[in-house]
């Protein structure tokens, strides 16, 4: 997947990836991401950093999610939409 590196919308659903994946954060071109009932897949919301174009954020049923709102500051500006039901992050 690191090969599309024009990547707009990335959506992930009902996966079985184990552990952490910092290429899944790495799209530069990246608009939107969904990430839902992906309960093994291990991420903090500061990697979302990676997304200096991200608009929409969409994480459902992902129990391995971490991480402070306050990580999302760095996509303020540029950030649209945010949808985050996910146990232990934390912040408002």
């Amino acid at each position: 997947i690191s090969n599309f590196r024009k990547l707009r919308c990335l959506e992930i659903n009902y996966m079985y990836l184990n552990g952490r994946y910092p290429v899944l954060f790495d799209f530069p071109l990246l608009r939107e991401l969904r990430i839902t009932m992906s309960s093994y897949l291990k991420f903090d919301l500061g990697m979302l950093s990676g997304l200096p174009l991200l608009k929409e954020l969409k994480l459902s049923g992902n129990h391995r999610v971490v991480g402070n709102l306050r990580s999302l500051r760095v996509l303020k500006d540029i950030l649209e939409e945010v949808e985050i039901s996910c146990h232990f992050v934390e912040g408002n």
